[in-house]
């Protein structure tokens, strides 16, 4: 910068814009031109939170569908328990062969629910106790990505949690004319293979829910650790750019000032020259 042909120093106000803008933006690093390999550190930490960031989402979403799945599994054992009930009422020769129709009718009908449970209980349109709404064949086994690496993968079992998958079938399709007092006493163990079936559904859940849950804190404590690392490279300490934006302004001023008065002092010289 030029005042009256006097050079000025340009370096106070490139530092003062320099200055202007971290404050502006909030960040000590604004382009390579400031710091590129602090820019490339911060942009990789930048990207690897991001990561960590969704695989926790990821790890929630989890959480969400096998406790859904848990839930559901829990009301199946309800309804096996009922389904014994009425089995041990009918095992009994008190109990009339009328009656003892009744029975396997609400036995039916509970099994029924039974079946509509596994089929109806899904996550994001995914089916989770048996293949499809459709299909009584065991489910796919559900992946979760729960790191930045491909290797970051917590897995379930596949789950079969219907008449068919607990052994049930035969009391589904059990004739009325053939159920007696003996038949009746017979499914009892079946009903009990089945509810234990289904504790191990469960046991397997509540397993994949505890890894799961130990992976969350696990990036909690990741993700954090990454964004307080690429705070400190990035983030800008405000009250010591204030300062240094402070410390140029004044330096730019002493240069114009001292660029003024110089112009005076020779616009002088040449003027009592000339007089």
């Amino acid at each position: 910068m030029q005042i009256n042909n006097v050079q000025l120093d340009q370096s106070p106000y490139l530092n003062l814009n320099q200055s202007l803008n971290k404050i502006s933006s909030g960040k000590e690093i604004n382009s390579a031109a400031d710091d590129a390999s602090s820019l490339s550190i911060s942009d990789k930490l930048r990207t690897e939170a991001s990561g960590l960031t969704q695989s926790i989402d990821n790890v929630n979403s989890g959480l969400a569908s096998l406790q859904i799945a848990d839930k559901s599994i829990s009301e199946q054992s309800n309804i096996l328990d009922t389904v014994k009930e009425k089995l041990l009422q009918a095992s009994t020769d008190t109990t009339s062969q009328q009656g003892r129709d009744q029975i396997l009718t609400e036995i039916k009908d509970l099994l029924q629910n039974f079946d509509d449970i596994a089929s109806s209980t899904n996550y994001n349109e995914q089916t989770l106790l048996q293949n499809a709404s459709d299909d009584k064949a065991a489910s796919q086994s559900q992946q979760f990505q729960v790191g930045t690496s491909s290797e970051d993968i917590i897995e379930t079992d596949s789950i079969q949690s219907n008449t068919i998958g607990v052994g049930l079938e035969s009391l589904v399709n059990q004739d009325p004319s053939s159920f007696d007092a003996s038949t009746a006493r017979a499914y009892l163990g079946d009903v009990d293979e089945a509810l234990t079936k289904l504790n191990d559904y469960r046991g397997d859940l509540g397993s994949v829910q505890n890894q799961l849950q130990s992976s969350g804190r696990n990036l909690f404590t990741q993700v954090t650790s990454t964004r307080e690392a690429g705070s400190t490279i990035a983030d800008l300490d405000y009250s010591k750019e204030i300062s240094d934006f402070n410390k140029q302004n004044i330096l730019a001023q002493i240069g114009a000032y001292g660029a003024a008065q110089s112009s005076n002092i020779n616009q002088n010289i040449v003027t009592r020259l000339l007089t």
